[in-house]
């Protein structure tokens, strides 16, 4: 059918040729953007994409999701929706040094139990992390077109792009479904015949980075300049903007790239070794990073790293350093992971750069939490390419251990995106003078206070101004609260106005109070303006529905991090549970030992945080996790787990998690209250005490069962 074709055109011819277009554009989309072998002209494929537009306009039933017209963007979306992760993205540990990788090798194959381990080496794309979801159904509801399932045989049968979700916080992330449809280097379809012939399902997740290459962040920084526009720090920043833009459109006008690292299927990884996912990635169509091999032992990750260090800067995008990661999936699952980060892989990064400068003067600065931490600042220096006028000097020990003067000549280093520090003093300054800690806070004149057995001198005022500044900032942040538009300029300006003198005290800000809040710069005052203040109050609205978790996380409680957070609220389901838990009760859960028990009792038993929390209360924040759903069957419900050892199947965290989704309690430590202890690979103390308490212990299997079918399992030996 010519693409001039009139309006008497049937249904039939029309989704004949728009099958013809889709193949023929997608063929060309592979060449291009995946094979950099470009086959026709931009002209010629504009007019493909164009003709099949206008099928689709006239034929709407036809058109589908995965169809190249919908890399273009649709209608903006409303608002962020956010997913849960099929598992957790953890981030990676640093090496920036040969002894640092030599360790990790050392740690790998000790845990493994080998005397040498194969491998991968890949660069460290400096971009975004983004989830990548396809099946048969469209999970985020976008489908366009009722008939659409009916417009090509084997297609019909295809996985789909369903879903895309950032990073986020490694377990929840924002959708971003539209966005990634517009990346032409990630697949909207896979037809079921490639998949079958790779030995991949269905349903299917991948995960990769998402970045900017280099010429087209300098093509988007000259049209905003051109625009009188902001223009974009770095690639990465770029992207990430881009990526999240409510309208899908801005993000298709930018060129931005997805190189897929993982494969997985149900959380899982799909293959047994991590080689063969990479291969299979590329089979399916993916843009997989060519530069990668597979190693063998600490000799081939210093060959890599010798190699591909020396060649960064012939590189079409940028990459912050390189990853290494065991082959081997069944090893994967047997080192298992910190909190954090997997112990089967690591960062790479560059070596640190240094360079020369002076100590002009030290200050101090005053921590959330009291801690007056000495910091120097420097005659301005580059670094590596950024302007360095600040060093983290930790506390009065490190200075001492330096030798360090105001005046000094001294090497400062900064390595990644690490806080420049001060490695040494090069030479004594001319008129150089010794570094004292003030006896009296910066910011309200109470004493400074450095107890016995510590190395942090405290402000010892719970109510210094200083310390309620970095408190309001560490509530507002994103990993807490997520207050958006609640910077440093605006805490400062509604602290020192007498607005805000606890976290309460945010939810009662209205716009026009923080519409006529200036800002000092260079030029003139700058004030927030009612778009702003509008925005600020939105946020603090928004907030209010954060999980509890995060509210935890967010009130500063001393020893309690964004994870301990999380299992608290996971654990007792409520801030009042968590505020009356005994010291008991509170060490029964995971990773809550006798100082962080101790600090949180100390946090609740205080007549003002608890004065705190109540207004907080009245504001209409979330004091609960959401309520279960007792539709879904819960054969464990009332069961209560201690996790030991390493699992072969799943990590300790998945565990946790499929317990938990069927009704059981997981604790930290085994009591006479305990059912059942899971006991993997490597168990110790928590097994020698179920058998001495008589408490049933299961094996992975065991647990299998009963998560399964909610039967009585036959306990381990």
């Amino acid at each position: 059918m010519p693409a001039d074709s009139g309006s008497d055109v049937t249904l039939d011819q029309a989704r004949t040729r728009i099958a013809s277009l889709r193949r023929e554009l997608g063929r060309h989309e592979h060449l291009y953007y995946v094979l950099d072998d470009p086959r026709i002209s931009d002209a010629e494929f504009d007019a493909l994409l164009r003709e099949l537009q206008e099928l689709e306009a006239r034929f709407p039933e036809l058109v589908t999701s995965d169809s190249p017209s919908q890399r273009v963007g649709g209608a903006p979306r409303e608002g962020v929706e956010t997913r849960s992760h099929s598992s957790r993205m953890l981030s990676l540990d640093n090496a920036f040094d040969d002894a640092e990788l030599v360790d990790f090798d050392r740690r790998a194959r000790e845990l493994a139990g080998a005397e040498v381990l194969d491998y991968v080496g890949e660069l460290k794309l400096d971009g975004v992390s983004m989830a990548v979801r396809f099946g048969g159904d469209d999970m985020t509801g976008e489908a366009v077109g009722a008939g659409s399932a009916t417009l090509l045989g084997e297609a019909a049968t295809a996985s789909r792009l369903t879903l895309a979700l950032t990073r986020g916080d490694g377990t929840r992330g924002e959708v971003i479904t539209p966005n990634a449809r517009t990346l032409r280097t990630l697949p909207l379809s896979i037809p079921a015949s490639v998949l079958v012939a790779n030995e991949v399902p269905t349903e299917f997740e991948v995960r990769g980075e998402v970045v900017m290459p280099t010429q087209a962040f300098a093509d988007l920084n000259a049209r905003q300049r051109a625009e009188d526009r902001p223009m974009f720090a770095n690639p990465r920043n770029a992207a990430a903007g881009s990526l999240r833009m409510l309208d899908a459109a801005v993000t298709a006008s930018r060129r931005l790239d997805f190189y897929p690292y993982l494969l997985l299927a149900a959380g899982q990884p799909v293959f047994a070794s991590h080689w063969e996912a990479l291969e299979a990635l590329a089979a399916l169509g993916f843009k997989v990073n060519p530069h990668r091999a597979r190693l063998r032992g600490i000799d081939g990750l210093l060959a890599f790293r010798d190699e591909w260090m020396g060649r960064r800067e012939s590189l079409s995008y940028e990459i912050d350093g390189l990853v290494f990661k065991v082959d081997a999936v069944d090893l994967q699952r047997r080192l298992g992971a910190t909190s954090k980060s997997p112990r089967w892989a690591i960062a790479c990064k560059p070596a640190a750069q240094q360079a020369e400068t002076v100590v002009e003067d030290i200050e101090v600065q005053v921590g959330r939490t009291g801690a007056v931490t000495p910091r120097a600042l420097l005659r301005p220096v580059q670094v590596g390419g950024v302007t360095v006028s600040h060093a983290t000097l930790h506390n009065e020990d490190e200075i001492t251990r330096l030798g360090l003067q105001i005046g000094d000549a001294v090497l400062v280093e900064r390595s990644g995106d690490v806080i420049p520090k001060v490695v040494r003093v090069v030479r004594a300054g001319a008129g150089r003078r010794p570094f004292l800690m003030p006896s009296r806070c910066p910011a309200c004149s109470a004493p400074v206070v450095r107890e016995e057995g510590e190395a942090v001198a405290r402000c010892v005022n719970a109510s210094c101004i200083a310390r309620l500044k970095e408190s309001i900032l560490h509530f507002a942040s994103r990993t807490a609260m997520d207050i958006d538009g609640l910077g440093e300029w605006l805490v400062d300006a509604v602290v020192d106005g007498g607005l805000v003198k606890d976290f309460a005290d945010l939810y009662e800000l209205t716009p026009e109070q923080l519409a006529g809040l200036t800002k000092e710069t260079k030029v003139s005052p700058t004030r927030l303006g009612e778009k702003n203040a509008a925005r600020v109050v939105s946020g603090l609205e928004s907030s209010k529905e954060v999980p509890l978790g995060r509210l935890v996380f967010g009130l500063g409680i001393r020893h309690v991090g964004e994870r301990t957070a999380a299992l608290l609220a996971d654990h007792f389901r409520s801030l009042d549970a968590i505020a009356a838990a005994t010291t008991e009760e509170l060490e029964q859960v995971e990773e809550v030992g006798p100082r962080i028990a101790e600090s949180i009792r100390t946090f609740f038993g205080t007549e003002m945080n608890r004065d705190l929390i109540e207004r907080l209360r009245r504001h209409g924040l979330r004091f609960r996790e959401d309520a279960e759903d007792t539709s879904q069957p819960r054969p464990l419900a009332g069961k209560v787990f201690v996790l030991t050892g390493t699992l072969a199947g799943m990590t300790r965290d998945e565990a946790r998690a499929r317990i938990q989704e069927a009704g059981g309690k997981v604790t930290g430590s085994v009591s006479r209250n305990t059912d059942y202890v899971v006991a993997g690979e490597s168990s110790g103390s928590k097994l020698r005490k179920a058998r001495q308490l008589d408490v049933a212990v299961l094996d992975e299997q065991g647990l299998n069962d009963m998560l399964s079918v909610g039967l009585s399992p036959v306990a381990k030996d």
